[in-house]
């Protein structure tokens, strides 16, 4: 079967390797996740198992999730949950409902990728979005962190696209690949991972096996 998890991230911190290299890792509160649901070819078209991470209280899913998504849970006999993902494999003969996923799934060593939403800085102009070079900031100059040159006058005569200008930077799906997991605490259900990965602390992570091996 396909290792796969739905974790929040802790934040970073730094061990060191038995032979005492200092390493930069990222610490994933992964799992326990419990099947919500799997899906085949013939029934959806497509197959995939979708899990739920994450308790909720009663009242809590109540207020929190959708009348559709309480049924979903209820239909499934499973306790609803706070986060619901999908995962597409080839073969999901081996996952039931109700079937718990756990961090021990992984060892120390898997290649992973990690999938996540990136922080959020807001609407920002070129120069914080793109690393733009400011304008001359003495008190005679009257550009300072503007957007620069659009185009030319007459021939073009219109803005290229993905020319770098002020938008929303960041709170975009990103994925990093091949990361590399460095230790498992499957007594506390956190993975420890190589490097850095996607998203603010507290922010909602997929991790996969690599797709690269």
């Amino acid at each position: 079967m396909k290792k796969a998890i739905v974790g929040k991230k802790i934040g970073m911190t730094q061990i060191f390797t038995e032979d005492g290299r200092l390493v930069p890792v990222t610490v994933i509160k992964a799992g326990p996740c419990t099947v919500v649901q799997t899906k085949t070819v013939e029934s959806d078209g497509y197959n995939a198992v979708q899990v739920g991470f994450g308790e909720l209280t009663e009242k809590r899913a109540e207020k929190l999730l959708s009348k559709p998504v309480q049924g979903h849970y209820k239909k499934a006999g499973v306790e609803a949950k706070r986060v619901l993902r999908e995962f597409r494999f080839d073969d999901c003969s081996g996952y039931k409902v109700n079937d718990v996923l756990k961090v021990d799934q992984f060892v120390a060593g898997d290649k992973i990728d990690v999938t996540g939403t990136s922080k959020g800085h807001g609407f920002t102009g070129p120069v914080a979005r793109w690393n733009q070079h400011t304008g001359p900031m003495a008190h005679g100059s009257k550009y300072h962190r503007g957007v620069g040159s659009m185009s030319a006058n007459s021939d073009p005569s219109r803005v290229f696209k993905n020319k770098h200008m002020a938008g929303q930077w960041g709170h975009e799906k990103v994925t990093v690949q091949n990361l590399t997991v460095a230790r498992v605490d499957a007594a506390r259900n956190l993975l420890l991972i190589k490097g850095a990965v996607p998203g603010p602390r507290g922010g909602v992570v997929v991790v996969k096996e690599s797709i690269k091996g």
